[in-house]
């Protein structure tokens, strides 16, 4: 009897340490996705950031460090470094940030590609306009951002230009299971339709009389909602002033005032 009471307490040792190791590998690969200046490179080149008290400052790293923890960001061509980490991430979770549950589900891996790249994915030659996609088909669960327009869109404050929000919008919108610029997992039901409506106006509006909104966004509902997302979180001030019905609706999209 003694003999098995002793050889429980050492099993039992053993398995507490062995819990404690793991525990102490998860802790440190959580303390790794994060480089030791991200304080740094969030206050001087994320303007969402910058804006939040020390609480929310925090929540906010929280989850940029569960994002790098669960997509894979892939240099294709281009060194993605720590920079590049935080601003892919910082896309990521300023459209969801009041969502504190969210995750991308429907997102496995980033490339990042060092500048703009054509349908056929060639980085070189002619015809080279796209900056950001999200991948169908066999690019399914991939995203394709290009280093020079991820850092530009966080560098100039000056516009309401952003490929990381833009391709992020696009994925909030495409979690429902419908890519219609109705993003109606996030949209309570009873907004649908003026939302549909509001944007048929204005994609009208843009084509006729041309706007001060990226005219990117009249090729189609999804393409308005991902411009307008970049507008409303990179300009929200300049949104409400001139387009405030559009401002009012993205409020209850996002569920956040800007």
């Amino acid at each position: 009897m003694v003999i098995l009471l002793k050889s429980l307490f050492v099993l039992a040792g053993i398995v507490i340490l062995i819990l404690l190791a793991f525990r102490m590998k998860s802790d440190k690969a959580v303390m790794a996705a994060l480089p030791d200046n991200y304080k740094e490179i969030l206050e001087s080149y994320v303007q969402f950031y910058r804006q939040l008290d020390e609480m929310r400052k925090r929540e906010f790293e929280k989850r940029v460090e569960q994002f790098l923890l669960d997509v894979k960001i892939t240099g294709v061509n281009a060194v993605v470094e720590e920079i590049d980490l935080l601003l892919i991430a910082s896309g990521a979770i300023i459209p969801v940030f009041s969502f504190p549950d969210w995750r991308y589900i429907n997102l496995h891996e980033v490339l990042l590609y060092p500048g703009t790249f054509n349908r056929d994915y060639d980085q070189v030659g002619e015809s080279r306009s796209i900056s950001g996609m999200v991948g169908t088909g066999p690019m399914q669960h991939k995203m394709i951002l290009t280093k020079w327009q991820v850092r530009q869109g966080f560098i100039n404050n000056n516009d309401a230009n952003n490929t990381a929000i833009h391709e992020f919008a696009h994925l909030v919108d495409k979690m429902d299971g419908t890519f219609d610029g109705v993003p109606e997992i996030i949209l309570e039901r009873k907004y649908v339709k003026e939302w549909r409506q509001l944007m048929e106006k204005t994609i009208h509006h843009m084509k006729t009389h041309g706007s001060d909104i990226n005219m990117y966004g009249a090729t189609n509902p999804v393409e308005f909602f991902a411009v307008i997302s970049e507008y409303f979180f990179e300009q929200p001030a300049l949104l409400k002033t001139h387009h405030p019905d559009l401002y009012s609706m993205l409020t209850r999209i996002y569920k956040i005032e800007l």
